[in-house]
């Protein structure tokens, strides 16, 4: 629990998925509660892969973020923050900040010493937040994505 928020840091559970899909949303990528509740399904519990949410009290569930271990061939693991999303009524009040910390504590017990986010580059105030949570941008890429 932190002073300054008073939020609350746990796990994921399927019962989330509604608020969780809400705020999907709000990142962007809409989709319906059911579909939500599959995902957290599908994706826990895995030992390479955690999901927490930010409760805070009487609001529930205000953010989350989703971090995994990646592993490549040309470089050593290292943790990707799949996504982070605070409700915009609640952001300010260092709840990012404090599910980032989470996350990166969560990949030091893992022995992992390299934390990584991708982030659209339209995104410019996630990424003046990575910033101050000192993130350093090392490059720029162009994404291709095919549907099958």
């Amino acid at each position: 629990m932190s002073p300054s928020t008073g939020a609350v840091i746990r796990e994921i559970r399927v019962d989330d998925a509604s608020v969780v899909a809400r705020l999907t949303g709000e990142l962007g990528y809409p989709a319906a509660p059911e579909e939500v509740a599959a995902r957290i399904r599908a994706l826990l519990p895995a030992g390479d892969r955690v999901i927490y949410v930010a409760c805070l009290a009487g609001e529930g569930v205000v953010g989350w973020i989703d971090v995994h271990i990646t592993h490549h061939l040309q470089a050593a693991p290292r943790a990707e923050i799949g996504g982070l999303v605070v409700s915009s009524a609640a952001r300010g009040q260092g709840i990012g900040r404090q599910l980032v910390a989470q996350a990166e504590r969560w990949a030091l017990e893992r022995g992992i010493k390299q934390v990584v986010v991708r982030s659209q580059i339209a995104r410019e105030r996630a990424h003046r937040f990575y910033l101050r949570e000192g993130y350093q941008r090392t490059k720029t890429s162009a994404v291709f994505s095919k549907d099958l």
